[in-house]
């Protein structure tokens, strides 16, 4: 997509803090952190909420889980703890039209659960 934030990061027109690379997304730093440790797992597909996840994406998304429990472990956090969120439209904290899984940890991270 054009005009996403996310897509022009995967295409490298936009710098970010890029932690690791895969075939089928990117882990980058979040630039307004809400956690010591508050990272962005962000597909290189663009969809532009999980309104629009298809039974295609199914790999795709069990990858990006898979790369938070390694994240976990990178960091110290398997053992403490941490938050893998998934905001979805705006009344649901969604501020870019482009799905991506928030990784936080380092500390208590106040939620809703």
């Amino acid at each position: 997509m054009r005009d996403c934030i996310f897509c022009k990061i995967v295409a490298k027109k936009i710098p970010a803090e890029l932690i690791r690379e895969a075939a089928e997304f990117i882990v980058i730093k979040d630039i307004q952190p809400k956690a010591p440790v508050h990272l962005l797992i962000i597909p290189k597909k663009h969809i532009p909420s999980m309104n629009e996840v298809t039974e295609a994406d199914r790999q795709l998304l069990g990858q990006m889980l898979e790369e938070a429990k390694r994240l976990a472990v990178d960091y110290g956090l398997s053992g403490r703890g941490y938050k893998v969120v998934i905001n979805c439209g705006r009344e649901g904290g969604q501020m870019v039209p482009h799905v991506h899984f928030h990784f936080l940890g380092g500390q208590m991270v106040p939620g809703l659960f």
